[in-house]
């Protein structure tokens, strides 16, 4: 994969340089494994070093997608397997507006919360319990930790019976759980 190529391709069509090209439309047989690795951070590494270049990141990023083979960079003619240790994306903005939270990640992905892109709450590369959105192609977000409290504060709490109240909001006129307490857990400490 030639990355100088693909700058230049890109950059010679600027105003769609962060769209998303048609990576479901292309079939390419898997090429092997790149040297490449993305940390739970959502920061992008290649032979053991952070990649210098944002816009580089950037690009590989709309080139990315999850497929049976894993997480795989995507052209017409190849197919290279990368690395990643948690989730590809990081949520790192969320405003509410039009009845509807929407999210940003590091690559200017907008992603709004709704059934067809619904919260859920997985454990992340640490086993902590982490909310995450689907973006695209298979790739997910994990919420950057400032939009989870900015969430949090923003969350109503509905008891679902059985001791147990869920923490959640309500987007697109659906309600997302950000999570569970017990009802034994939200007395007075002692």
């Amino acid at each position: 994969m030639n990355i100088d190529r693909l700058i230049q391709q890109r950059d010679s069509a600027e105003e769609n340089a962060s769209a998303i090209p048609p990576l479901d439309e292309w079939h390419p047989a898997l090429c092997g494994d790149m040297n490449l690795s993305i940390h739970a951070d959502g920061t992008w590494w290649h032979e053991g070093r952070p990649f210098a270049r944002t816009k580089v990141a950037r690009l590989l990023a709309t080139l990315l997608r999850q497929d049976a083979d894993g997480y795989c960079l995507v052209t017409p003619v190849e197919r290279w397997r990368v690395q990643v240790e948690d989730l590809p994306l990081v949520a790192v903005e969320a405003d509410f507006h039009d009845d509807a939270w929407w999210f940003t990640t590091q690559f200017d992905d907008v992603v709004r919360l709704d059934a067809d892109h619904p919260l859920s709450v997985t454990l992340n590369s640490q086993g902590e319990r982490v909310p995450q959105l689907p973006v695209r192609f298979g790739l997910a977000a994990r919420l950057h930790r400032n939009v989870y409290y900015q969430l949090v504060e923003a969350a109503e709490a509905r008891d679902v019976g059985n001791g147990v109240t869920e923490i959640g909001l309500i987007s697109a006129g659906d309600w997302f759980a950000l999570g569970q307490l017990d009802d034994d857990s939200t007395g007075e400490a002692p």
